[in-house]
């Protein structure tokens, strides 16, 4: 665990939090900062900063906490819809550098945008630029 992140502090109770939801290998609590009543952060246990550095026997733990959470969270501010993700690595926005899932609680005319807002202007890609680029992908797993 690095010394100086502050997830890593949170999980071994160093730092105080509004726990939900805690499992061998899964922690989960509410953004200090939320962005809507019942914001919830979920994070493995174990430090990984991206979400490619996660083992695949923990990115399937983290995915099944955030399976049970979603329904859990807007159940809990009575919100009809959720944004769900993931900032992975300091260009995308990531913050602290250990991995963690956003669960935002939505709300009719809360002001808020679908996830397509958060990429910026989209790129004007022509039928090739895409083939090239999926074949690029599958070619790299």
């Amino acid at each position: 665990m690095p010394e100086d992140c502050i997830f890593c502090q949170i999980v071994a109770g160093e730092i105080p939090s509004n726990t939900v939801y805690e499992d061998d290998e899964v922690f989960a609590f509410l953004d200090v900062n939320p962005l809507a009543p019942g914001h919830t952060l979920v994070i493995p246990k174990d430090h990984h900063e991206r979400l490619n550095d996660l083992p695949a026997d923990l990115a399937d733990d983290l995915y099944e906490a955030l399976h049970e959470l979603i329904p859990a969270v807007e159940d809990a501010v009575d919100a009809p819809a959720s944004n769900v993700g993931f900032n992975n690595g300091e260009a995308s926005g990531q913050e602290v550098p250990h991995v963690h899932g956003h669960i935002i609680p939505r709300f009719e005319d809360d002001g808020g945008h679908p996830i397509h807002a958060v990429g910026g202007s989209p790129p004007d890609l022509d039928d090739d630029e895409l083939a090239a680029i999926a074949e690029d992908v599958a070619a790299n797993q």
